[in-house]
């Protein structure tokens, strides 16, 4: 039966094509930031009022008092608070890149299978749409509105969500893909793969994987296949690129070895080597050899000249620079210039009051040369152990054309 995202048409959009909003939850957790969490909502009302002006942003709060004091520092800033709207649900991290969902999006109209933001009647097998029902906005001002249903043509996957095979408090995080499929009213899907010969559903997070739009997808080793954190010990490499062929339409992966050194995530690629472009990656370098990134980072340097990507052709490596080592009380944090954002009109790259910032943001300028890139001050919010790119999700506009240089 053919319900599987990839045989209906969807696809996995790069981060570069349009933007229907950005996600991102509110900050509340102290203990993520412990000793430093005053500076952190000061930070993120900086990115929201950088986002605004290239795109909706949609903020998660878990309640009425956090969105007035959320909003009050926003105005504060001169946000436009025209280009925000709040969603109520509680959450136990910010990381949305890894608790929200993945989108996907179907270029061709009329395609068979599901309609423009209907779904199946019912779950006739794993991998089918999951049922729900869409919910109006409550008395607070919470929700969408009418207008805020997206363009036909998206959908989302709802990975399982276990807070990184690391923590063990995360039963918020792991509701709010279902959550943001019912304020949006859209088609979602949940991965099953066969594991341990049963079918079990498939552990992934946002900053895993990175795309290039056209069928070819970046990730680790480290991440996906080494067993410390083994976030699906049942599912080997091949197990896992069908997954990503099924549910994101992905013909070719390129496989790298390590993270980088603080990364409680153990090897996500968002740390490490993106995409921005489709044949263009950015990877992260490190040439000092007593530290412990030299090795790793050299490693995947050389593994890129010899990938290809879904067509068979070289990629365009370019280097980016590591910041100095970041340490908070004995902690090696995982400082990278690769966790950027790429929003509609603007790249935000995270910076750390190191030298290498000018330079980490000229090779992003040359490399997306259609967008404004932007420095945020990262060194308080990187103690949570993520920064721009780990905060945020883009939710893609729909069935369009890419951006700018991007084509």
């Amino acid at each position: 039966m053919d319900s599987l995202p990839a045989q209906l048409g969807f696809r996995m959009p790069a981060e570069w094509e349009p933007h229907a909003a950005t996600w991102i939850a509110w900050p509340h957790n102290r203990e993520d930031w412990p000793g430093k969490f005053s500076p952190i909502p000061w930070v993120y009302t900086e990115i929201v009022r950088l986002l605004a002006r290239s795109e909706p942003v949609h903020i998660v709060v878990a309640d009425r008092e956090k969105k007035r004091r959320a909003a009050d520092r926003l105005d504060a800033a001169g946000v436009d608070m025209g280009r925000v709207r709040f969603f109520k649900a509680a959450t136990d991290r910010v990381w949305l890149r890894d608790s929200g969902p993945t989108f996907v999006v179907r270029d061709r109209e009329g395609s068979r299978g599901l309609s423009p933001n209907r779904e199946a009647e019912a779950p006739a097998e794993p991998g089918m749409p999951a049922r729900r029902e869409a919910r109006p906005p409550d008395g607070d001002g919470f929700g969408p509105g009418s207008h805020d249903s997206p363009a036909g043509g998206v959908g989302m996957v709802e990975w399982k969500f276990n807070a990184w095979a690391k923590y063990e408090n995360y039963r918020n995080d792991r509701r709010l893909p279902r959550r943001v499929s019912t304020w949006l009213d859209l088609p979602r899907w949940v991965p099953r793969a066969e594991q341990g010969g049963r079918p079990a559903r498939v552990v992934m997070e946002g900053g895993a994987i990175d795309v290039n739009g056209r069928g070819t997808l970046l990730t680790t080793e480290e991440c996906l296949l080494g067993e410390v954190q083994a976030r699906n010990p049942g599912l080997d490499r091949a197990g896992l690129e069908k997954v990503f062929a099924d549910y994101l339409g992905i013909r070719h992966v390129v496989w790298l070895g390590r993270g980088i050194a603080g990364d409680d995530t153990h090897g996500h690629v968002d740390d490490l080597a993106r995409f921005v472009g489709p044949r263009a990656v950015v990877t992260v370098v490190e040439p000092n050899p007593d530290d412990p990134n030299h090795e790793p980072l050299r490693e995947n340097l050389e593994r890129l000249p010899a990938a290809r990507d879904q067509d068979g052709e070289p990629l365009e490596v370019i280097e980016l620079p590591m910041p100095r080592p970041v340490v908070f009380e004995g902690l090696r944090l995982p400082a990278s210039y690769a966790n950027f954002y790429i929003g509609n009109t603007v790249v935000l790259v995270p910076t750390f009051n190191d030298p290498a910032d000018r330079v980490a943001l000229d090779t992003l300028a040359r490399a997306i040369p259609d967008r404004e890139v932007v420095g945020i001050h990262c060194l308080d919010l990187v103690l949570g152990l993520g920064t721009l790119h780990c905060l945020s999700q883009q939710q893609p506009l729909g069935p369009a054309g890419r951006l700018g240089s991007q084509n």
